[in-house]
């Protein structure tokens, strides 16, 4: 046991190196260094290249997608406050859109320049590049099942704002909500209800989209006279009226079309519904829709036509209806004689004997 200790202790010990073979070692080394110092000269400097060509190439594109982005602020701000600008263009949405696809922009570049840039170092420095390439793709595999709501959101997030579907200040019926869009977001896009709530709706859940303020609206106003009114005249003064508004400010820009009378909607036995149409600028229906029934009731009333309530739908169901079919049917026992109401009449008490006891009573 003691002489297997001892010789382990033995060869454990380092051997002295003799000066030749320290000499052959730092000859060998030195020519090694010899044969490989051009190419890590090499290597370094297309490293150093590299970075540097991926920086600057970075750094120029993040720029110009700036300067692109601040132009079109510009180009929008210019516009703004005017009819052009209420028409077509709306500064904080083209802003808010603006700076989100520059966002993208600038991360998809950055991501695609430093990622090739970190690629051909790995592959100057000889390092295999397909078992990395195969676990990135696992591990991005994994990620996406893992967080798939959130890339379904980003992704839809970026389609909706390339397409331009809506914007800030856009009025959309969302499926899960509806309201005016206050704010557009890669993830979630912000709705202020008509009661002033505030909706925080997932781009990914939005399966469909109703914006009602891009192309034009529609204002339709049903106007209800009399029968035997007469019908030509009518529509000549709702006309005359519609240019009357179209050419006075601020309808003359709200109003792309001529009012247009379209013709009786409803015909009942006193009364005629004629329904009155005009195209608009997208959002100010409503706006609209106030305005001409304000001017067509005044330009009717001037001229002696009056404007009647639309009827009653019960009171027509009813007529002609037999009045005793809602009196319920006579009862039984609202009849003191009837045998029924004698059936359920209490039963009196036993009269009592005055001075009978149990015991007589017992007899």
């Amino acid at each position: 046991m003691f002489w297997s200790a001892a010789l382990a202790a033995e060869d454990a010990t380092p051997r002295p190196v003799s000066l030749d073979e320290a000499q052959r070692t730092a000859n060998d080394a030195a020519g090694w260094v010899e044969e490989n110092w051009s190419v890590w000269l090499s290597n370094g400097l297309r490293i150093i290249l590299i970075v540097v060509i991926a920086v600057v190439m970075r750094s120029l594109i993040r720029r110009a997608i700036t300067k692109l982005i601040a132009r079109m602020n510009r180009t929008a701000s210019a516009v703004d406050g005017t009819a052009l600008g209420g028409l077509l263009v709306n500064a904080e949405r083209r802003r808010q859109r603006s700076e989100a696809i520059g966002s993208v922009l600038r991360s998809v570049a950055s991501f695609l320049i430093m990622g090739t840039a970190a690629l051909t170092v790995l592959s100057v420095l000889k390092i295999n590049l397909a078992p990395l390439l195969a676990s990135a793709g696992v591990a991005g595999v994994a990620i996406g099942f893992g967080a798939r709501n959130l890339v379904t959101d980003f992704l839809s997030g970026v389609f909706m704002i390339l397409e331009d579907q809506y914007g800030v200040g856009d009025t959309i019926d969302a499926g899960v909500a509806s309201g005016e869009v206050i704010e557009v977001g890669l993830r979630v896009t912000k709705l202020r209800g008509t009661d002033g709530e505030i909706w925080y709706v997932r781009n990914g859940e939005v399966k469909r989209i109703g914006n009602l303020s891009q192309g034009w609206a529609t204002a339709g106003v049903d106007v209800q006279i009399r029968s035997d009114e007469d019908l030509d005249r009518v529509r000549e003064i709702i006309t005359r009226t519609g240019e009357d508004m179209q050419k006075s400010e601020p309808w003359t820009e709200r109003l792309w079309e001529p009012v247009e009378v379209l013709g009786l909607s409803a015909v009942y036995l006193d009364s005629v519904v004629i329904r009155v149409s005009a195209k608009t600028m997208p959002g100010k229906a409503l706006g609209v829709e106030r305005e001409l029934r304000w001017r067509i009731k005044r330009a009717l009333d001037a001229e002696g036509i009056r404007i009647v309530g639309r009827p009653q739908e019960a009171n027509l169901e009813t007529d002609g209806a037999d009045p005793a079919a809602a009196v319920a049917a006579p009862s039984a026992l609202a009849n003191p004689a009837s045998p029924q109401s004698q059936a359920t009449t209490p039963i009196p008490p036993a009269p009592v004997v005055p001075g009978a006891t149990g015991a007589t009573l017992g007899k």
